[in-house]
């Protein structure tokens, strides 16, 4: 009996699967923490994957 497999997920190539990311904006809080934001992928939106693209079948370049 063969198993159909799922495709893996395709990584996102703007990020390379690290969607996000922790900046910090310099310098300490009062109590002495590091202030940073989250960033996000802009193309993945912080998922770290992307859909593949539909491809037509028949159709030629």
């Amino acid at each position: 009996m063969a198993h159909r497999t799922t495709p893996p997920p395709r990584i996102c190539p703007s990020c390379n699967g690290f969607a996000s990311a922790a900046v910090t904006l310099g310098g300490r809080d009062s109590h002495g923490h590091l202030r940073t934001i989250t960033t996000h992928c802009p193309t993945c939106h912080g998922l770290g994957t992307v859909l593949a693209r539909r491809v037509q079948e028949g159709a030629r370049a």
